[in-house]
């Protein structure tokens, strides 16, 4: 008996019992939606984290102060002062592998315009930070080195804090005076819009010199964090060593002595992010993967039930001189039409599932070719695998008292 000829009974018989055939393919319709369904939403969310850490800058450098450790007690990470104006200089000086630094320094206040007020952060830094960070202005004009050298009180405000304080992120507050801590600021300009990162909304900021955050509202010299642009995403790791060294020298630390700040390398932080996540999308995708088995297992236990069922079909068609192997077949190709069926339909459910849990959850997912492919095979392999068993049961039957059963 030909290929075909097998396929067309073994259809033939799936259809005699539909709601037997459907509830079959059942185990395998979930198990495979809910591979494609998780691994699209885990490969959204590191497409979403990737692009998080990209949108802080390009080729970025972050220098915080190390800890304090006072009587053997250390603070938190960024606690000591030890990072100045001063710094800068030095690693401009002496790092050829840096194109562009930016002090930072931040805290928290009360902003009022009229009879609005919110609280925010106040970012105190330079106009070489909208270009590390990629701060893009949705209008006005951003913090100027005129503005830094000489302690002018302009403020460049996100949309958030304009919605907050005026009811609506459009309103016109370019030229509007603005008081942090009771001090009058000009507003001379307003962010694009930036989403967050992390709980952080970056949209929720007020820039304003660094030279006058420190004066005006912070009272010391020390900085935050210095953020630091390399020449190049191949200069990354030359940039951090020239930029360790530079600092070491303006610190005037001995060779014996450790670091009093710390250097996160944005390249690094991206690849353990990427890490995490991969590793979060397989254990998602291999829990949703024991559904499959589920629905493996499914498949043979309504199979064996069909071949008890089918005895006498079994012993006739032997009789009339089909051969053990045209049984075993016929069986086996069920087994893998429904597990085939199966695996089609829920890779059209997983499909959309992942397209609405997206949208449920404001990111973008992503299904891979590959985990369709990996999911389809798999589902025909389950098949195969736990049809066998019942196939060569039908396959060993003895004609006769195949004929006899009742």
């Amino acid at each position: 008996m030909n290929l075909f000829e097998l396929i067309r009974i073994s259809i033939r018989a799936l259809k005699a019992n539909k709601l037997r055939s459907i509830l079959t393919m059942l185990g395998i319709i979930i198990g495979v939606a809910a591979v494609i369904a998780m691994v699209g939403i885990g490969n959204g969310a590191t497409a979403n984290i990737t692009n998080q850490i990209k949108g802080l800058g390009s080729n970025l450098l972050i220098v915080t102060p190390s800890q304090t450790n006072s009587g053997g007690v250390k603070g938190a990470a960024g606690s000591s002062n030890t990072l100045v104006m001063n710094d800068l200089q030095k690693i401009q000086t002496n790092s050829p592998a840096v194109k562009m630094v930016a002090p930072f320094v931040s805290t928290n206040t009360q902003v009022v315009y009229g009879s609005g007020n919110t609280s925010t952060s106040i970012a105190g830094t330079t106009d070489a930070y909208a270009q590390i960070r990629n701060v893009t202005l949705a209008r006005g004009r951003f913090i100027t080195s005129d503005d830094v050298n000489s302690y002018t009180r302009v403020a460049v405000v996100g949309p958030s804090v304009v919605q907050n304080l005026m009811g609506d992120a459009n309103a016109e507050i370019i030229g509007k005076t603005i008081k942090l801590k009771n001090i009058p600021f000009l507003v001379v300009g307003v962010t694009a819009s930036q989403g967050t990162s992390g709980m952080t909304n970056n949209d929720d900021v007020v820039y304003i010199p660094i030279t006058t955050a420190q004066d005006r509202l912070i009272g010391n010299k020390y900085l935050r964090q210095i953020f630091i642009e390399a020449t190049s995403a191949d200069m990354m790791t030359t940039a951090q060593d020239q930029v360790t060294n530079a600092l070491r020298s303006s610190h005037n630390l001995q060779t014996s002595k450790a670091n009093d700040f710390t250097i996160t390398n944005q390249a690094d932080i991206l690849a353990t992010m990427e890490n995490v996540t991969k590793t979060l999308t397989m254990l998602l995708g291999g829990i949703a993967a024991i559904s499959l088995l589920v629905g493996g297992i499914g498949i043979m236990n309504i199979m064996l039930v069909s071949v008890t069922e089918r005895t006498r079909e079994i012993g006739i068609r032997k009789a009339i001189g089909a051969k053990g192997k045209d049984i075993l077949a016929q069986f086996l190709i069920e087994a893998v039409v429904l597990s085939i069926l199966g695996g089609g339909i829920g890779i059209l459910i997983g499909w959309g599932g992942s397209i609405l849990a997206g949208k449920a959850l404001s990111m973008a997912t992503s299904v891979s070719m590959t985990s369709v492919f990996l999911a389809f095979g798999f589902s025909a392999g389950i098949g195969i695998l736990f049809g066998v068993f019942p196939a060569k049961k039908a396959a060993s039957m003895d004609p006769i008292d195949a004929l006899r059963y009742e």
